[in-house]
């Protein structure tokens, strides 16, 4: 397969390009630096880097970049700092979903091309009854007034949900909310809900960065994995068992 990341220098965005590449596709990755990714994944026959930030490039070099992917995958996000958060542009997760499927959509592809989101458990997914409480819904308004990522989160979900909706014949998506992110050496058993099932403010629970990468890539590389994820928003967690016994040995993926 052809895979396009953007957001490969993150922390989730790096395991994904490895992961990938261990599968044996080829990727195209868009980073700010390229030094950000190891030697050893720099050097790798099967990488395309493009350095640049996604929403500088301009339309005809988006559609070049998307042109004969078999997949997209955004792992992009806003940098944890003052001017990250706060800054512009503030609408990034969402602007560069808009434009990436703008330019699929202009390619004209013969079968539906696959972008996957990486986003967050604390984002609803509305096609569902996704019930919370009055203390979370409180604490989800205070969020969209005082962190603008949030709101950004939101509408790069909700932009997939009601713009490319279900029944688009050039895109087809998936939204991945992975809980509270941790790092683990190792990819480990994971749970996957079309829900959350606990409190993603109050009782959150945990997911690995690189089991989110290798859900991910499950979602890309595998049929039935997508098939059954399409067009849904899944929640992930590290498996509760695991957790409950604090077990940090690779288990058989139970999803």
């Amino acid at each position: 397969m052809e895979v396009l990341l953007v957001g490969a220098s993150g922390a989730t965005g790096r395991l994904l390009v490895a992961d990938l590449l261990a599968r044996g596709h080829r990727v195209r990755a868009v980073l700010r630096a390229k030094s950000s990714l190891p030697e050893a994944l720099r050097q790798h026959p099967d990488l395309s880097l493009t350095e640049a930030s996604l929403l500088d490039l301009s339309d005809a070099e988006l559609m070049r970049l998307v042109q004969g992917c078999d997949a997209v995958a955004s792992c992009l996000g806003h940098t944890l700092s003052v001017k990250g958060i706060y800054g512009a542009p503030r609408r990034l997760v969402t602007d560069a979903t808009r434009r990436l499927c703008d330019a699929i959509r202009a390619n004209a592809p013969q079968q539906p091309v696959k972008f996957v989101l990486m986003n967050t458990s604390g984002n609803r997914n509305r096609d569902l009854d996704e019930r919370i409480s009055l203390a979370q819904k409180a604490v989800i308004a205070l969020l969209r007034l005082v962190l603008p990522p949030h709101v950004d989160n939101e509408a790069a979900a909700e932009f997939l949900r009601l713009a490319i909706g279900q029944n688009d014949p050039q895109i087809e998506w998936a939204v991945v909310r992975p809980d509270a992110l941790v790092d683990h050496p190792e990819i480990s058993a994971i749970e996957a809900h079309p829900s959350p099932i606990r409190s993603a403010i109050f009782n959150a629970g945990k997911i690995s960065r690189i089991n989110v990468a290798h859900f991910i890539a499950d979602l890309i590389t595998r049929d039935e994995q997508w098939q059954r994820w399409r067009g849904r928003m899944p929640v992930i967690y590290n498996d509760m068992r695991d957790q409950a016994a604090n077990i940090s040995q690779p288990q058989p993926a139970r999803v």
